[in-house]
């Protein structure tokens, strides 16, 4: 099973320190959230094992990490100034302010409000999402030369690195480069926990390749990022394509085929019940090509003149001169951890009837690898050996010591956080140098001599 909505996740998240509301102590702020321990943790795993499979494991790969404020040309000449926008539109009635491509219709073709069903609404206008910024200590607000933005997304800044990363890496096409960071977009309506928030953390590859070549390579990357969503232990069931129309696509784009999850369970309407995890995007060659000294409009003006640099690439199979096609797979660290850990959530009885939570990551990402548990803190000798077992398995894998409760409840509670194992020091120990490994999954204990409980763990994990 997984999570019967996202509100499990809420409660859960809160109880157990993975995600806790932003400044709670002063009311909040919306849509804003902070990772705690056990967040923080998983969502390093996951922004690892990302790195590691599109990093790591391919030759055509390279890692960057560019500026989270960059010079407002570069905004300019992508189109994020004039383009980057959601249409606006108030509710005369309730006064709530609203996104219009997220209402619905009613049989006469006019938005309703989501708020109150009003259908007197204002014309729509263009809100632009980039959060504004001012450079310098004497600044104005209103001083144009002050302006700057923080970024809307990581892709820009890989763009005006091409040539960077190009010479000093000495790559040649295909390839591509990766880059995890956050974004920040002044959303009009975020909400559902961390699924749509105004700072947020993105893992994304622009990969560059020659136009002959897009169409294929873009499809085996969907095929290659299908597989390692299904790695991190989300089931083929709550994941499927969705191919944009025409109407849909992005002015840049040429295909865009994005992967969603079923995030929404609860919803009585099926198609409702899903919503985007991610983007693979064919963005053709504007990307290079906006960002060039070279490119002449229609009537022979440089499309971009302050720029110092093209950002062409010169085959030396073909002697030829060109702007690679881009192809974008983008996936969001929140909306990942979001639903690895509704994929997790599952709930088992015990013989007493009781009803306990497994949330049954994978072993890669579980904060915890193994929890070391005394059976009795009172005695000092059977505290002393869990502790130094603990500290021998922690430069292997991640461990921690605890002691706050009875058995059962220690247990119970390393469950619903995701431990695969866990490791008790009892009595027994005491005498035959041995623990009892609980198995998170199954609760089936083993008896393990401790000389070879690191070997035992590793191998499982």
């Amino acid at each position: 099973m997984s999570a019967p909505n996202i509100e499990t996740i809420v409660s859960l998240s809160k109880r157990r320190g993975f995600v806790y509301p932003a400044s709670d102590i002063y009311g909040g702020l919306g849509s804003s959230w902070d990772y705690g321990p056990l967040g923080v943790e998983l969502a390093n795993n996951i922004k690892k094992s990302w790195w590691n499979w599109a990093v790591y494991e391919r030759d055509d790969i390279e890692g960057l990490d560019s500026s989270i404020i960059l010079n407002r040309s570069v905004w300019k000449y992508s189109g994020h100034e004039t383009t980057f926008s959601d249409p606006l539109v108030d509710c005369r009635d309730c006064k709530a302010r609203l996104r219009q491509d997220k209402l619905e219709k009613d049989a006469d073709g006019k938005f309703i409000c989501s708020n109150c069903g009003s259908t007197n609404l204002t014309e729509p206008r263009p809100f632009n999402l980039m959060f504004r910024t001012t450079i310098g200590a004497v600044s104005a607000d209103d001083d144009p030369s002050a302006l700057a933005y923080l970024r809307p997304e990581t892709a820009q800044g890989i763009f005006i690195n091409f040539k960077n990363v190009l010479d000093t890496s000495r790559r040649k096409l295909p390839f591509g480069i990766a880059q995890i960071g956050k974004a920040f977009r002044n959303e009009v309506t975020p909400g559902n926990f961390i699924f749509r928030t105004r700072e947020f953390e993105q893992m994304e590859i622009e990969y560059f390749v020659r136009p002959d070549e897009v169409q294929q390579l873009h499809q085996e990357w969907l095929d290659a990022y299908v597989e390692w969503i299904k790695a991190l232990g989300i089931s083929t069931e709550n994941i499927k394509l969705y191919e944009q129309s025409a109407q849909e696509l992005a002015h840049y784009s040429e295909r865009t085929v994005d992967i969603l999850y079923r995030y929404f369970p609860e919803r009585s309407d099926e198609e409702k019940q899903w919503d985007e995890l991610m983007g693979i995007a064919n963005r053709t060659d504007y990307d290079l090509r906006v960002h060039s000294k070279k490119p002449e409009d229609a009537d022979g003006k440089r499309i971009n003149p302050d720029s110092t640099e093209d950002l062409s690439y010169f085959d030396p199979q073909t002697n030829e001169r060109f702007y690679p096609y881009i192809i974008e797979p983008s996936i969001g660290v929140n909306r990942t951890l979001l639903a690895v850990m509704m994929d997790a959530y599952t709930e088992k009885t015990t013989e007493k009837g009781e009803t306990r939570v497994i949330l049954k990551l994978t072993p890669e990402l579980a904060p915890i690898k193994a929890a070391v548990l005394p059976l009795a803190k009172n005695k000092p000798e059977i505290v002393e050996m869990a502790k130094k077992l603990k500290k021998d398995l922690q430069p292997s894998l991640r461990a921690v010591y605890d002691d706050t409760g009875g058995i059962g409840k220690l247990y119970a509670r390393q469950d619903e956080i995701g431990t695969p194992f866990c490791v008790t020091v009892d009595h027994e120990s005491l005498e035959d140098n041995a623990v009892t490994v609980r198995h998170r999954d199954t609760w089936e204990q083993e008896r393990v001599g401790t000389d070879k409980l690191r070997e035992y763990l590793l191998e499982r994990l």
